[in-house]
């Protein structure tokens, strides 16, 4: 079969639905070998749209019936759409199709996983489960009545409120839910299964009593209680942030491990990845307890933010999801601590969100275009979008940002509308003309800012002169961009009056800065105010000063970013030339001086600081990528400092092993975050006594954090290890039935810094504990491996090769997870010749392949370019 040229679906034409639909009637049957699944919708004309035939959206569905008013009609259909015409202006339409879960390995639409069948309707799968118009702007109330049998399947859930139950002929039962809030299709969900359910309640302010539950496999209910405690204090949070109170009586999430996506806020039927509901301290790390509160807090965040507000089309998708990162980002920075997350959310888009941006798959966070619209749930739409939120919020202030969401809901409540809606209620709430910031709505590329600055003793002023660049944009026209800046005297003072937020709205502009007495050293960008690449011309001392005494913990923390970054790229290019690296004693001396400050500066942000930048980042300033020698500069540094700081590293390891019993509280995770650190840096001298201590941390750890820290220095080591392999063996034994635990197992060898990475990968593709139909195994395994930018990027290619395969594997079983993993190809052009012509082979190979889905084509194609 000849792969077809997929059609382009175009912002600019977006027309208005001809029709609507009032309400949604299901009824589902659900079998073995297939479900039946009857539809009764009350339609209307859309009476300002002019009159056409119906055209409802379908994919995979095997039509019975179709009526209109209860007469059968005549229709025409194909594999995609079913059409209708002559039809009176308000009608009741009934349809009867078959579909069959079982088979459904794209996990969009109904499908069946190991406890049940779920549901997937975002962004167009609500048409793999009957006939309709499956578009956002189509909002509509819906009950659903579900059949099935009883003792394979006691539990049947949908939207909304519980309306009747009851039991039926031959062991069967059924039950009835109905929404009473309208809502488009993609918000739908079903589940029927056998699962555990853990329930509680939540008393809103008004007083109300909303019914809590979440089910999930049975014999995990010992690994809810955290997902339960971060969905009431999500709750709260939402009423005293922005007044916003649960509008359910049952608020329900279902967590699954058969998962494309992370989790899906469908109206009061949440479904979940099971890695972002389920933990207990053996099982989950610190990272995990802390994404479990900030996906629970997501997905309920968008009960108002995607749900009761929605989006017009699906070029709007920024619309919910990057306020609702904001707001999630918001929530985790008040339960645990604001100032690392603020760095690890800097560190994410820079290492996911830049490449992309700079890459073939740039867009806008409102793109102007799609082919597919499942390759636009990415890093720019959902981060970056964020970022446009946050600085919304700085130009007006937080209190005009509440008036604003206010206004938002006030005028938009049950609507499905576009970012300029938003945006307007912002500007009509704070007066602040946001005219020009809208470009960071419609244009592509990370702007680029240039400052320099220029100290005059005669008049005392210090002037900062800002020049914006956007090569990726489509006009020169200049952005608003905030800066958040501030100056500091030579001995580490902050100077009086200083702080300030320059709006920066020309292509070159200048600020200037009175009563400056002698020249200062500037803080930019500080709390990364705007998405960009600053560049200023510090000198080692400048950085130096604002790592020890800058009062931002971002700044403090992009000082130490850029001494450190500045070291690898230019011992990157002596290992290229041949020559040995340099390592300047300041740069030990600055180290040593945070860990000797962890207890004023707090334990996460001196384990954030000490972490050296990425290799994927250090790689986007390099205009030819050597990822060998890239790898060694970077290795090089660690090593350094691990043999220069030995004794610093042992002493805080000691001093920071645990005295109380486990718990996820920011400031235990800061200690094992800094003590896991050190192990990582000791580990670098790789000898008999640090395989000795890595083993025994990995031994003695009572939970997954430190265990796994362990794992992971472990699998590290290049030399034969036989700690490595029996680490390897022991974890895998342990915790061979917790699939969570097995991805982490999976994740640590793909990731490994080792040469034979791939080989292991490979082996690993036959392993009992790698199922290519499960997405989190493929992200574990296969996904992560094409992160690892020195064993993804092979001089012979072979990695290219293995992904090209993997892909063609997927392709047409599961195509989103497939197109996710043609991702790893996004930056191939910023590497030699050599590379880039078998990244173009392999390239070529999936695109030439025979019915490759539309999904991976759109990926490959933008790629090749």
């Amino acid at each position: 079969m000849k792969t077809t040229t997929p059609q382009t679906v175009y912002l600019k034409d977006y027309t208005a639905p001809a029709y609507l639909i009032d309400t949604v009637d299901l009824d589902f049957n659900i079998e073995t070998g297939g479900t039946t699944v009857s539809a009764t919708l009350a339609m209307r004309r859309n009476p300002a749209v002019p009159a056409q035939p119906l055209v409802l959206d379908g994919d995979e569905l095997k039509t019975l019936n179709v009526t209109v008013n209860r007469k059968k009609v005549p229709f025409s259909e194909t594999a995609s759409t079913l059409t209708i015409a002559d039809l009176p202006d308000v009608f009741t339409l009934e349809t009867v199709v078959r579909i069959d879960p079982d088979k459904n390995t794209r996990l969009s639409g109904l499908y069946r996983s190991a406890d049940g069948y779920f549901t997937q309707c975002e962004a167009q799968g609500f048409r793999r489960i009957t006939w309709f118009l499956d578009r956002p702007d189509v909002m509509s109330t819906y009950t659903a009545t579900l059949h099935a049998d009883k003792a394979t399947y006691p539990v049947l859930l949908a939207n909304g409120n519980p309306v009747a139950a009851g039991d039926e002929a031959d062991g069967r039962h059924w039950a009835k839910w109905a929404d009473p809030f309208k809502k488009p299709a993609y918000l739908f969900a079903l589940v029927a299964g056998k699962l555990d359910v853990l329930k509680d309640t939540f008393q809103t302010a008004s007083g109300r009593s909303v019914q809590l539950a979440i089910y999930v496999e049975p014999g995990k209910l010992d690994q809810c209680p955290h997902a339960m405690a971060a969905l009431q204090k999500s709750m709260k949070w939402d009423e005293e942030r922005f007044g916003l109170e649960c509008d359910l009586d049952h608020y329900m999430i279902v967590a699954v491990g058969d998962f494309n996506m992370g989790a899906m806020e469908n109206k009061g039927l949440n479904i979940f990845n099971t890695k972002y509901v389920l933990a207990r301290s053996d099982v989950a790390t610190d990272v995990d307890f802390e994404n479990i509160d900030r996906v629970v807090a997501h997905e309920y965040f968008h009960n108002w933010t995607g749900n009761r507000v929605t989006c017009r089309d699906w070029f709007q998708l920024s619309l919910k999801e990057g306020l609702t990162v904001f707001r999630d980002q918001e929530f985790g920075a008040d339960l645990h601590n604001r100032q690392t997350a603020r760095i690890r959310e800097v560190r994410g888009l820079r290492a996911a969100q830049f490449p992309e941006d700079a890459g073939p798959m740039a867009h806008p966070i409102r793109p102007s275009s799609f082919v597919e619209i499942n390759n636009f749930y990415t890093s720019t739409v959902y981060e970056k979008g964020a970022e446009v939120i946050r600085m919304i919020q700085t130009l007006i202030g937080r209190d005009g940002f509440r008036a604003g969401m206010d206004e938002y809901f006030r005028r938009h409540d049950g609507q499905a509308v576009t970012c300029e809606d938003f945006v307007a209620a912002m500007a009509a709430a704070s007066g602040f003309d946001f005219t020009q910031f809208m470009r960071w709505y419609n244009q592509p590329g990370t702007p680029h800012v240039t400052v320099d600055g220029f100290f005059d003793g005669e008049s005392k002023t210090y002037t900062l002169t800002c020049t914006q660049t956007n090569p990726r944009a489509s006009d020169e026209a200049p952005t608003l961009i905030p800066i958040r800046v501030a100056l500091f005297a030579d001995n580490g003072d902050l100077l009086p009056g200083t702080e300030r937020t320059l709006h920066l709205t020309a292509t070159t502009q200048s600020f200037v800065f009175n009563d400056i007495a002698a020249e200062p050293v500037p803080s930019l960008l500080r709390d990364f105010s705007a998405p960009v690449v600053l560049d200023f011309d510090y000198t080692p001392e400048q950085l130096t000063l604002l790592l020890a005494h800058e009062s931002d913990p971002f700044n403090a923390w992009e000082a130490g970013q850029r001494l450190a970054s500045t070291l690898i790229l230019d011992a990157t290019a002596a290992i290229a030339a041949g020559q040995a690296p340099v390592w300047p004693a300041s740069f030990v001396d600055a180290a040593r001086r945070l860990l000797q400050t962890q207890a004023e500066r707090g334990a996460a942000f001196v384990a954030e600081a000490l972490t050296l930048p990425g290799e994927s980042t250090l790689a986007e300033a390099m205009a030819i990528v050597d990822p060998d020698a890239l790898h060694a500069a970077r290795n090089a540094l660690r090593k350094h400092l691990a043999e220069q700081l030995e004794g610093e590293f042992s002493d805080l390891y000691a001093a920071l092993a645990p005295t109380a019993a486990y718990a996820p509280s920011s400031e235990q995770a800061g200690r094992r975050a800094l003590r896991n650190l050190c192990l990582g840096y000791i580990a670098e001298l790789d000898t008999a006594a640090t395989r000795r201590l890595a083993m025994q941390h990995f031994h003695q750890a009572d939970n997954m954090t430190d265990q796994f820290a362990a794992l992971s220095v472990l699998v590290n080591i290049i030399d034969d290890c036989p700690e490595r392999l029996a680490a390897l063996d022991a974890f895998y034994g342990r915790w061979q039935h917790e699939a969570l635990v097995v991805d982490k197992w999976l994740q640590a060898q793909s990731t490994s810094r080792r040469p034979d990475t791939l080989r292991t990968v490979t082996t690993l593709t036959a392993h009992p504990a790698f199922d290519i139909g499960n997405p989190n195994k493929v992200y574990a395994l296969i996904r992560a491996f094409g992160a690892n930018l020195v064993r993804f990027n092979a001089a012979d290619g072979s990695g290219y090769a293995f992904i090209a395969d993997r892909i063609l594997d997927l392709h047409d079983k599961n195509p989103q997870v497939a197109s996710r993993l043609a991702r790893c190809f996004d930056r191939w052009k910023k590497f030699d010749t050599a590379r880039q012509a078998y990244a173009r082979q392999a390239l070529e190979r999936v695109r030439d392949h025979a019915g490759l889905s539309r999904d991976v084509l759109e990926v490959v194609t933008r790629a090749l370019g």
